[in-house]
This record gives structure tokens, C-alpha cells and sequence, in this order.
């Protein structure tokens, strides 16, 4: 990851470390020294005042600060007074050697650890400028001075303040060991420098590791709107922070969620419209193809309508024979176009459910027997032979109209369309709560391409839609209608030596 938060993160803190690293070296480099100076001038007029405090209790006591510090003097420390416990503390806090002279007596009162005659000397070369070791004055009051000395014998810088107290006759010297401040600076420093890079990389080490835990939610994060932009609404967050990113992703999956139920509904609601779209398209084909196929079947007969009648109106038929034959003709291809239309106005009812089924029991096997016996004529005139197998009644619940209808288009189809032994044979049996019922017809297998659209309006196996057969292609349709309006099945299947028609219905026993 070219611009990873994790590397920024790291490399912002080693940065601010590290800069605050060099800043702490560089104020101790620079400003140590002369902070540490400050601090212990500072201390020494702090000790002036207070000493001068107790040299003008002295004095109101009527008695000087020496005698005064006599007087309430105890080496045990146990009973010590005011004035000795000043300079014990003092001494023991801010390392002070401390030594008060009486101008009037030259009496010395050493109050603190150190050489007695070497301050007294101190003093005194001072008070008479002799033998004044090198010094640099950094602050000057009336009465007292403060200033930085260098002393040969010990290579070594004292801070010291000397003069005179309030009541102009104590003098003293209060001087403190300056320590080698430059060698406590680069010892600092270096310990600094040590100290430093091991939290730097303990650090480094904690950065890492924390932007680590506050990245992973991210990344999962990132990984899930890339899930959820290739529409993969399953993948969710599973974080159980309590954070800003906790919400984010419990915000997200809540996203997630409507987008996959909102594309779902706009997917269904896209479905459907295909489907409605598909449907149209069909139904248009549908709607030329009816036009086409009606305008074939009327073309025929309206042609042979008009010539003949055309014929009678001119005089070509005057003898009686010929009259009787063209009347015929034109009666007949009439009673055609009648029924074929009757049987359009009967499939868009069924379609449409405008003719509603009316169930009731009735046998199946003795209206099958009506049927055939109705169509004895026409078996004749087919020269076929037509055998009904059953064994016994079956009571079946339907509408005994529509299922005679269903039984007539059958036989009238195998009757139209035998071959070879001319033979049908008509089978109703009981398969288990539904009844079966058979119609087979000598002749040729029908192609396996053809069998889906048989049920389909006008259509004919034979392409050029012939007048061979007689029918109008909207039987089979009719069937399907009215197994449809009745829930049951319907079809048809190629067997050994013809074809095979089938339709099914709910039995119901005869103690109902």
C-alpha cells in the first residue's frame, strides 16, 4: 500500500520522538548550565534574607549574631534554637559553608563544614581587595555581592556572596561549590542519547503495534466496500469495537442490509418487468402469428365461397345436380368457418376465464362410451376401428361438459390423422386418487420438436396447412385450456406404431 496510515503513524512518532529527543539535548547543551548558575544565585539571596532576618532578631535582643547564635547553641541538636536550625538546614539542603565575622570584635563564626581560616582569608582579602582570587560579579546588591570565583588550589568555581548584613558591622561569605556543569551536561546528554533510542525503538515498537489494531478494522472496512461494490452483501464486519470505526462498520453492515434487500426488490421488480417485457414480445408474436394463421384458415374457405356462389349467380350449375353440389360445397366450407370460430370464441373464454369450470361426479367411462358412440358416423366414413379398454366405472370430479369436449377433440385428432391399421384405442383406468385416460391412433410418429407445440393455436405438423386433415389446429389448444382451468395434466407422447394423447383427473370414489 503505497500510503499506508500504519506507516504515517510510525514514521510521526519516530519523528516527534525524535525531535523531542534533539530539543532536550539542545536545551541541556545550551541553557543547563546557565539555568543551574541562576538557580543556585538564587539560592544565595534567599539564605541573605533569611540570615538577615535573624541577625536583626539578634539585634533587637540587644545582642550581636554570633553571641545571639551562642547562647541558643546545642551540639546535641536536641534543644537547638531558631538561628541554629536555620543554618543546619541550610547547610544540609544547599550544601552552604557559611562564615559570619563581628567587625567590632573580629570575632568568626563558622556555621557551616569547611576551612575556617580559608574563608576568614577569603573574607578579608576581599573586605581589603588583596590576594582577590579571579571572579566575575553577576549580581550586586547595597549591601552584598554575588559573583563567580575561580579558586587555583582546587581547580575549581564557588558561587559566593559576601558583604554585610542590616545592621553594618556582620560581615560574611556564603559560598557554594559550582560543579562541573559542562561534564554534568554531556553526561546528561549521553545518558540521554541512551535512554533516548531505546525508547525510540520500545516506541516505535508500541506505534506499531497500536496503529496495527487501530488499521485492521479499517482494512476490514475497505475490504468490505469493495465486497459490497461487486454487490456481495453476505460479507459483514465483524469488530467488536466501541470506537468511531465500531460504528462506522455497524453503520456499514446496516448499509449492507438495505442495499441487498433494496437491490433484491430492484432485481425482482427487474425480473418482472423482463417477464412483462418477454410476455409482450410473446404476446405480439403471438397476436401476428393468430392474425397470420386465422387469415390462412378463412382465405380457403372464403375463396371457395365466393367462386361458387359466384358460379350459381352467373348460371353455371342449372341442372339440379350441380346446384345441390355448389350449395353443398358452400354450405360446408360455411358450417367450417362456424365452427372454427365458435372454437376461437370457446379458447379465449377458457383463457381468459371468462368460462368458468362447473365440477361435478360423474363416470368417466360411460361418457367416454357417449362420445365414440356419437361419432359413429364419422368412424364409418374414416373406415376405422375404434376399441374402448376399461374396467368398470370411474367417477371422476370435473366438468362433465369441458371433459367431453377434451374426449371429442382426441378421438377427432387420431381420427384425422390415422394411418396404416386404422385402428384406436381409447384406455380409462385409476391410478391411485387420479383417473388416466388414453387415447392411441395408428399412424406416424409425430417429430420430437413438434411434440411442445402442438398445444399451441393453429399450429399444424404439416407446414403448409393443407386441408388433408380438415382440422383448424385449435383443438389441441382447447384441450389444454380446460386442463389448465381444472389444474390436471395433459400431453402427448410417440409409441410403438403411433402416437399416444393423455389426460388425467382427480377420481372420486363412489361412497363420497
Amino acid at each position: 500500500m503505497k500510503h499506508s496510515i500504519k506507516a504515517r503513524f510510525a514514521v510521526i512518532f519516530v519523528c516527534l520522538m525524535a525531535f523531542v529527543l534533539v530539543s532536550t539535548w539542545c536545551v541541556n547543551n545550551w541553557f543547563l548550565e546557565s539555568f543551574y548558575t541562576s538557580d543556585k544565585v538564587h539560592t544565595l539571596e534567599k539564605a541573605y534574607m533569611q540570615i538577615d532576618r535573624v541577625v536583626e532578631q539578634a539585634n533587637e535582643s540587644g545582642k550581636g549574631i554570633i553571641e545571639y547564635y551562642k547562647d541558643t547553641y546545642d551540639p546535641d541538636f536536641k534543644n537547638e534554637g531558631p538561628a541554629q536550625k536555620m543554618f543546619r538546614t541550610m547547610g544540609e539542603k544547599y550544601n552552604l559553608m557559611m562564615v559570619l565575622i563581628d567587625s567590632t570584635t573580629d570575632e568568626v563564626l563558622m556555621l557551616t563544614n569547611g576551612d575556617q581560616q580559608f574563608l576568614k582569608n577569603r573574607v578579608e582579602a576581599y573586605i581589603f581587595g588583596k590576594n582577590v582570587p579571579e571572579a566575575s560579579i553577576l549580581k550586586k546588591h547595597d549591601n552584598y555581592i554575588v559573583q563567580k570565583t575561580y579558586d587555583r588550589r582546587s581547580d575549581s568555581y564557588y558561587l559566593e556572596s559576601w558583604g554585610y548584613f542590616s545592621d553594618n558591622k556582620t560581615i560574611f561569605l556564603i559560598s557554594v561549590p559550582l560543579a562541573s556543569i559542562r561534564e554534568s551536561v554531556d553526561l546528561a546528554n549521553r545518558f540521554l542519547a541512551y535512554v533516548g533510542v531505546a525508547a525510540l525503538f520500545v516506541g516505535s515498537m508500541f506505534i506499531y503495534l497500536a496503529t496495527k489494531r487501530i488499521v485492521s478494522p479499517i482494512l476490514q472496512l475497505a475490504n468490505l466496500s469493495e465486497k459490497m461494490s461487486a454487490l456481495d452483501f453476505e460479507a459483514k464486519y465483524t469488530g467488536k469495537e466501541e470506537d468511531e470505526v465500531g460504528v462506522l462498520g455497524n453503520s456499514m453492515n446496516q448499509l449492507s442490509d438495505t442495499l441487498k434487500d433494496t437491490i433484491g426488490q430492484l432485481r425482482a421488480a427487474n425480473e418482472k418487468l423482463q417477464k412483462d417485457i418477454d410476455e409482450k414480445i410473446k404476446i405480439d408474436e403471438m397476436r401476428k402469428d393468430f392474425i397470420a394463421n386465422v387469415s390462412h384458415e378463412l382465405k380457403t374457405p372464403i375463396a371457395l365461397i365466393q367462386g361458387y356462389a359466384e358460379g350459381l349467380t352467373e348460371g353455371m350449375a342449372e341442372d339440379p345436380d350441380s346446384r345441390d353440389y355448389y350449395c353443398g360445397v358452400i354450405m360446408d366450407e360455411a358450417g367450417k368457418m362456424n365452427t372454427m370460430v365458435r372454437q376461437l370464441l370457446n379458447l379465449t373464454a377458457l383463457e381468459f376465464g371468462n368460462d368458468s369450470i362447473q365440477p361435478e361426479r360423474f363416470d368417466l367411462t360411460e361418457l367416454i362410451r357417449g362420445v365414440i358412440g356419437s361419432a359413429g358416423i364419422l368412424i364409418q366414413q374414416k373406415a376405422a376401428e375404434v376399441k374402448l379398454e376399461e374396467g368398470g366405472p370411474i367417477y371422476v370430479f370435473a366438468d362433465e361438459f369441458k371433459i367431453e369436449e377434451v374426449i371429442t377433440n382426441y378421438l377427432n385428432n387420431a381420427l384425422n390423422h390415422l394411418e396404416g391399421e386404422r385402428k384406436i384405442v381409447i384406455t380409462a383406468e385409476e391410478n391411485g386418487e387420479e383417473a388416466l385416460v388414453t387415447v392411441f391412433n395408428t399412424g406416424q410418429n409425430i417429430p420430437e420438436e413438434d411434440l411442445p407445440n402442438l398445444w399451441t393455436k393453429f399450429f399444424k405438423v404439416d407446414k403448409a396447412h393443407t386441408r388433408e386433415y380438415g382440422g383448424s389446429g385449435i383443438g389441441l389448444s382447447i384441450v389444454k385450456a380446460i386442463m389448465d382451468s381444472h389444474g390436471k395434466s395433459c400431453g402427448v407422447r410417440n409409441v410403438k406404431g403411433g402416437v399416444e394423447f393423455w389426460f388425467t383427473l382427480d377420481c372420486e370414489k363412489e361412497n363420497l
